[in-house]
């Protein structure tokens, strides 16, 4: 199994750190084999170095999601330092990657089995990292985030609504590693979008007690951001209906095009 962990970075970026456990066993040079580990996304290398370093980690892999640089910007410093495998789109701005992978392809990460979506919206180069098992993972970068959803900097509001429809049909269980620390705003605008939704009320109270304790609110799961998350909800007539005061609702893609446009000036 993987554990996952949180490297903050920045003002409100997760660098997300994939360790084996501790009942792995030796790798080939004699070495623990839970002391390798990989990084999802790594825009700063100063953080990941600084726990590498103190707990001894030896780091194997890199994935990329898309080409911003407060995902890339540490790429540079930990190839040339720990030479790690790095895997990533097939977008060749983004200098070091080894593997560049596209839609349906498959990758191992610390011997677990991924698979590659493509997720075009929040940039068009955007991909995905899924790997089903117990419990599934999905590493999202900033095309889903616990009650909300990227910008649109490249792609369409259609390409957005296609990509997380496909992430909203994983398994229900699925851990969701989003890039950002989001949640409360996205909670906060969510509530308008969704006002009747009691269950958003409910895990506001729950994400304000964990940032008050400086604790992640992520991860989420596919089955929270299915009750919560009003992006996933735009075919809900009651969403469809606060929304309609903002623009066309008369589809489910149209709802989510007019959501994307409010939240944008919220």
């Amino acid at each position: 199994m993987l554990s996952v962990t949180p490297i903050p970075a920045f003002s409100d970026n997760y660098i997300w750190l994939l360790r084996q456990d501790a009942n792995s066993n030796t790798d080939a040079d004699g070495q623990p084999a839970d002391n390798h580990v990989a990084v999802v996304d790594p825009g700063d290398a100063e953080p990941v170095i600084e726990l590498l370093e103190r707990d001894g980690l030896t780091l194997d892999s890199i994935l990329i999601t898309h080409h911003h640089h407060d995902h890339t910007g540490g790429l540079a410093e930990l190839i040339k330092r720990y030479r790690p495998r790095v895997f990533g789109p097939h977008n060749p701005g983004i200098k070091g990657i080894d593997e560049r992978l596209k839609d349906g392809d498959e990758c191992r990460i610390l011997g677990r089995r991924f698979e590659v979506f493509e997720v075009p919206g929040h940039t068009l180069d955007h991909i995905a990292f899924y790997s089903a098992g117990v419990p599934p993972l999905l590493f999202c970068g900033d095309t889903l985030f616990c009650a909300g959803c990227g910008r649109l900097f490249e792609g369409s509001p259609e390409q957005m609504h296609v990509s997380l429809s496909r992430l909203a049909r994983l398994p229900a269980d699925t851990l969701v590693f989003a890039a950002h620390e989001y949640t409360l705003a996205n909670l906060r605008f969510a509530k308008a979008a969704d006002p009747q939704n009691t269950q958003i009320d409910q895990f506001h109270v729950e994400c304000q007690r964990a940032r008050e304790l400086d604790r992640p609110t992520l991860p989420s799961t596919i089955q929270r951001e299915l009750a919560i998350n009003p992006f996933l909800r735009s075919d809900r007539p009651e969403v469809q209906r606060a929304a309609s005061r903002q623009g066309d609702t008369d589809s489910a893609q149209a709802t989510f095009a007019t959501l994307r446009a409010w939240k944008d000036n919220f």
